[in-house]
């Protein structure tokens, strides 16, 4: 099963006893300044944490996270905010029991995460799965016993539901496989597998891919899309750099290259990106798919066949404001990154079609002088002959 995308459904709640009575992270009424992490109530005398917030003053962020990859499923959150609200390790399991969390540090930072295999979703404990047409949805909820003291419960107990969506795939036998001219590559963050795709695209619409190896003619437009397949609409995608080469290796040192785009940035006066859903002026990185389009050219110097090659890089999907490159000035475009996670997608051959050329130079120079030179001469042969036998008849004439 491929997994098409995922939905970050969340939901964290706080139990304070088992009457159903919740609240999503008290605070403090006069810290409550920030309304995007700490929403005050009606009557402003209480107020609660945004999702995903906490701390009296709802400053800190827990970081919670889903993941779902195409053999497990994972939530997370900063191990601080476990112990904020008092909730111990060992206390974190999903519906049954026998499935704890564990404690895990990535870049220094603990957290507490669930991480199940898909095979063990019912054993422990997962929702009935929801299928339609086209989806199946996963659903499961991260829980934290209660503590209980004497005959009183005092500390919060925790919920977290989440859910994870997978395409519902039908096969179809087809008389010939149908095998789509593109490039693909798989990059991971994190702990998950990313698969990325570029095509080429017959005309503005994006509704017919090449099937085999295009041929365009000189000027007219390409038209490259670069997309997240797998999650779909997630990421955020970014294209660093693209460039054209004579020869299938993007890196090569022979021949001649080309750039289209450096920095995330139009390097080819030729080139506009494109939105996706309008078909009009768009932005590089401020979606999970990239459209752009140029004008076809060749290099001078023959093999006249081009390579594409295109580095991207994913991006969280908050974070908007470094995936899209600004491309005003020169200090800001050549601030890319420090060592972001990229893939390397090459297409080709893209094949120039020549227009019908004359009969060649020497056939153009010599066979035509040639032949014009000796039809010259036949004509001045018969006027000559013409002329003398006139000159002939004429002195006879004069003799009679």
């Amino acid at each position: 099963m491929i997994l098409i995308g995922f939905k970050l459904s969340v939901v964290l709640v706080l139990l304070l006893d088992f009457t159903g009575y919740s609240v999503e992270g008290l605070c403090s009424v006069e810290h409550c300044t920030d309304t995007t992490r700490c929403i005050l109530s009606k009557d402003r005398k209480s107020c609660k944490c945004a999702r995903g917030y906490y701390a009296d003053q709802c400053d800190k962020n827990a970081h919670i996270k889903v993941m779902c990859g195409r053999d497990y499923i994972t939530i997370r959150a900063v191990e601080d905010f476990f112990k904020y609200h008092n909730v111990p390790l060992e206390s974190l399991h999903l519906p049954n029991k026998s499935c704890r969390a564990q404690r895990e540090v990535i870049d220094g930072v603990p957290y507490y995460m669930s991480k199940i295999s898909k095979d063990k979703y019912l054993t422990c404990g997962g929702r009935p799965l929801e299928k339609n047409f086209t989806h199946i949805s996963y659903s499961l909820s991260l829980l934290s016993d209660p503590r209980v003291i004497g005959n009183i419960i005092r500390h919060p107990v925790i919920k977290m539901d989440y859910t994870c969506v997978y395409p519902y795939i039908r096969r179809v036998s087809l008389p010939f496989p149908v095998i789509p001219f593109s490039s693909e590559t798989v990059m991971r963050v994190d702990e998950l597998d990313a698969t990325i795709q570029m095509m080429l695209y017959t005309d503005h619409t994006y509704t017919k891919a090449f099937s085999s190896a295009p041929t365009i003619e000189l000027r007219d437009k390409v038209y490259v899309e670069v997309t997240v397949t797998e999650p779909a609409d997630f990421f955020l995608l970014r294209i660093n750099e693209c460039w054209a080469t004579q020869s299938p290796q993007p890196n090569t040192t022979e021949g001649s290259v080309h750039t289209l785009l450096l920095n995330g940035c139009v390097n080819d006066q030729t080139v506009f990106f494109l939105n996706v859903s309008e078909g009009q002026s768009g932005r590089n990185g401020e979606g999970s798919t990239v459209r752009y389009s140029f004008d076809m050219f060749r290099f001078t110097a023959e093999p006249h066949d081009l390579y594409l090659h295109c580095t991207v890089q994913l991006c969280e999907p908050d974070d908007h404001t470094s995936c899209i490159p600004n491309c005003n000035s020169i200090s800001k475009r050549e601030a890319v990154r420090a060592d972001p996670i990229q893939g390397l997608l090459s297409y080709g051959p893209i094949r120039i079609e020549m227009p019908n050329r004359p009969p060649s130079s020497i056939v153009t120079a010599v066979v035509l002088p040639v032949a014009g030179v000796w039809t010259v001469g036949f004509f001045l042969i018969i006027l000559i002959t013409v002329a003398k036998a006139g000159s002939r008849r004429l002195a006879q004439t004069e003799e009679h």
